[in-house]
């Protein structure tokens, strides 16, 4: 696959209202009325729906498969084991990888906890001449970005805190983009790490993963990508883009919650120190010490999220067979219908890059004189769904000059009519708590 280098014009065509008029009707939940109003979900950055083939996998799991895994010889114990992995190599593939570089976690922020405190563990004791490549010290930097979900943010933070390393970031400019000159400064000698979203939850930003990523592979650092918002929304080759590591939730892109996983290389994974310990992830125990096994079994321990990974991968292949391309397309088409909407309107202020911008489905924005969560509950009542608050990334807006915004984040299954359903209640907010025209 391509890296994404102009990601809002993929050479496929887009889904079209008509084929997702066709795909909602995989989504029940989508079917139900909102406080009177048919419900217009908005919110699939923090949270997306599941078709009825996701929610079938897991029970059918359950129904017929249902026993611990790598532990048991009897045929359950081999039907889930064999379910289990099955899993692990679709969901590898699907973002370009091989199947021993796929470590399940509960969750992306998970991930990035495993990576953050795996680097900790080389840094301390005895450790493997292969783990020492992860040591931090003084002298040492670790750098993210200032538009980081404090999910890729916090682990450095403490990370550094315990290591003595230095946590450094990139700036961003007023129209949320990275400052790619201050990021060439930034990367040098000393950088060991550099961790980054791939896209902005906040500003729909797409950062160049692949330059990104080549400018710190010349100084030696390991980089750590949050594909958060990419993997769900845009073709992901982990391969193509040259990342050492990878993160993502399966929440956001149609599966259960309560699982995700981690790419790392397989040479990086198999020399870092483990971060879990238990059972399931070794090899010989003694009182006095234990071995354990290669990854991805090294960074499992104890029991997994079997159903919710057999359900990931049937998410998965929902996704492949409706088209990454295509999904990309008909969001970044959305995307730009939200924000040009949103430009419309008196008092609105779009955070991120203006209209014609190359952006993912998503739109954050402030409304003059309205708290955020009160548009949130304007909307609401209307039975439009979307997110207020700082989005879990407090100083990306800090540095916009806001506490808080309201986002409204779409996916394959929302409509121009949701969009429209959407902009026409948004021009209503200033006027219904009395500051239109203050």
């Amino acid at each position: 696959m391509a890296s994404h280098a102009h990601p809002t014009h993929p050479s496929a065509q887009a889904l079209g209202d008509a084929e997702v008029l066709r795909i909602r009707n995989d989504f029940p939940i989508l079917e139900q009325d909102v406080n009177g109003r048919p419900l217009v979900y908005l919110d699939s950055g923090a949270t997306s729906q599941n078709p009825q083939s996701v929610m079938e996998a897991e029970q059918e799991f359950y129904e017929q498969r249902n026993a611990a895994v790598h532990r048991g010889a009897h045929t359950l114990a081999v039907n889930a084991t064999d379910a289990f992995e099955d899993a692990r190599a679709t969901v590898a593939g699907f973002i370009g990888a091989a199947e021993n570089e796929l470590v399940w976690t509960q969750n992306a922020t998970a991930g990035l906890n495993l990576i953050a405190y795996s680097f900790g563990n080389a840094s301390v004791g005895k450790v493997s001449e292969a783990a020492k490549k992860f040591a931090l010290g003084a002298g040492d930097e670790v750098l993210v970005t200032e538009m980081e979900h404090h999910a890729n943010l916090i682990p450095w933070q403490e990370l550094c805190r315990r290591t003595g390393a230095t946590l450094r970031f990139i700036p961003i400019h007023d129209d949320g983009t990275l400052d790619m000159a201050a990021a060439a400064e930034l990367i040098n000698a000393r950088t060991r790490v550099l961790s980054f979203t791939h896209v902005s939850n906040v500003t729909g930003v797409i950062n160049p993963a692949a330059e990104l990523a080549a400018m710190a592979h010349q100084v030696g650092a390991l980089v750590v990508l949050d594909a958060c918002q990419s993997a769900p929304h845009l073709p992901l080759d982990v391969k193509a883009l040259d990342v050492d590591f990878a993160v993502f939730s399966g929440h956001k892109m149609l599966a259960p919650t309560g699982i995700g996983g981690v790419y790392g290389r397989a040479e990086l994974l198999d020399a870092m120190p483990p971060f879990l310990t238990g059972g399931s992830m070794i090899t010989t125990v003694t009182m006095e010490e234990a071995g354990y096994l290669p990854a991805p079994q090294r960074f499992e321990a104890g029991t997994q999220p079997i159903s919710q990974a057999v359900a990931l991968a049937t998410a998965a292949n929902y996704l492949s067979e409706t088209g990454m391309e295509r999904i990309h397309a008909w969001e970044a088409e959305l995307g730009q219908r939200l924000v040009r909407g949103l430009e419309g309107i008196d008092g609105i202020r779009v955070l991120g890059p203006a209209s014609g911008i190359p952006r993912a489905g998503l739109a954050a924005f402030e409304v003059e004189g309205v708290h955020a969560h009160d548009v949130g509950q304007f909307l609401d009542a209307a039975g439009i769904a979307v997110r207020v608050g700082h989005h879990c990334a407090q100083p990306l807006h800090r540095r916009l000059g806001l506490n808080s915004s309201t986002r409204a984040s779409a996916y394959l299954y929302n409509t121009t009519a949701d969009v429209d359903a959407f902009l026409a209640a948004v021009a209503g907010v200033r006027a219904y708590f009395g500051v239109e025209g203050a």
